[in-house]
């Protein structure tokens, strides 16, 4: 006697095709309904789950490039800020606008790239398991992505790493077109910012191209506000007293001047004595200026102090030596010569 085995054309976890079967007990009719229904039905869950995460991750990108359009830094310039001065010429509130617009445009840019990848890697997840549910053998398919991953992984680590500087670079709005900045290798202005690269030109006319992953630490010298730091030397035989009200006159002088109103946002501060070198005594001002301001000012500045100087009578130290003169041939008359 044989006995027939049969198998079950459900699979595990087939509810619509186990329902099928339950209600009409056709092994045809179930598997019918499994085509029909259950995997279209599975399908659509899976883009509509996928569709549902796309929303949530696009949200939480717009409120990130929401807050890097505010910027890191705020905008006030501190308790000490002329509020008068802060309607300045025309020039300086088109510099804040260009500022302010460059953000809002690189934070657009980096949520765009964003969004791109978040939809760019929910499609290649959510694709596979519509494969899966098609019935296509997708293990080949992963199994070929692991090694691309993989050789990717080890062949383009310091690309990758570029790519990651840069993302963060221009989210958290450390520098920008136009900015001066120290990156260690160069100091220079910078003329482009990509994911991969800043491009800077210094001083000299060279122009740099420095990977954003060897960027340890940047120092961007014109963001927000910047500061001219002017030492001055005098003799030990000045009045130190005179001479700090006579800088703080120079200073007062240009804080007043009608073509510096706008540059200088802070009144200028005589820090007083900050060193006391071998043949000087230094003494410090601090001049509080418009991005990018501080060296033309500082220039201006060290010119006021020379010309009222040598007005005053105060002995600006130089470097001085004195030199003996030895008549070798009297020396030597001198030495043969009884004491």
């Amino acid at each position: 006697m044989f006995v027939l085995a049969t198998t079950d054309p459900c699979a595990d976890g087939e509810q619509v095709c186990n329902t099928a079967l339950d209600w009409t007990g056709n092994d045809t009719a179930a598997q019918v309904a499994d085509v029909l229904i259950g995997a279209p039905l599975a399908i659509a869950g899976l883009v509509l789950l996928g569709l549902v995460i796309r929303w949530v991750l696009h949200k939480l990108v717009d409120r990130l490039v929401a807050r890097a359009e505010e910027g890191v830094l705020p905008n006030r310039m501190g308790g000490r800020f002329n509020r008068q001065r802060q309607a300045t010429t025309e020039g300086s509130l088109a510099r804040d606008v260009n500022t302010s617009t460059r953000r809002v445009q690189r934070a657009k840019t980096m949520g765009d790239l964003l969004k791109s990848i978040i939809t760019g890697i929910l499609v290649a997840m959510f694709g596979t398991m519509v494969l899966s549910e098609l019935g296509v053998n997708i293990a080949p398919i992963i199994a070929s992505a692991g090694i691309i991953g993989l050789a990717l992984g080890f062949g383009a680590q310091s690309l990758v790493k570029d790519f990651l500087s840069g993302i963060f670079m221009i989210v958290e709005d450390q520098y920008g077109v136009g900015d001066v900045v120290d990156v260690g290798e160069a100091t220079g202005t910078i003329e482009a910012v990509s994911l991969r690269v800043t491009r800077l030109r210094d001083l000299n006319g060279t122009v740099w191209y420095v990977p954003n992953g060897e960027i340890m630490r940047v120092g961007n010298m014109s963001q927000n506000w910047s500061r001219a730091v002017i030492d001055v030397s005098v003799g030990y035989g000045e009045d130190l007293v005179r001479v700090q009200r006579v800088l703080s006159e120079i200073a007062h002088d240009l804080w007043d001047d009608e073509d510096f109103r706008g540059l200088v946002i802070e009144e200028p501060e005589v820090t007083g004595v900050e060193m006391l070198a071998a043949d000087s005594v230094n003494l410090r001002v601090l001049i509080k200026t418009l991005p990018n301001e501080q060296w033309g000012i500082a220039r201006a500045m060290r010119q006021r102090i020379k010309a009222r100087f040598d007005h005053e009578g105060i002995e600006i130290p130089f470097a001085q030596r004195v030199i003996w003169h030895r008549d070798e041939k009297k020396a030597a008359e001198e030495s043969d010569s009884p004491t």
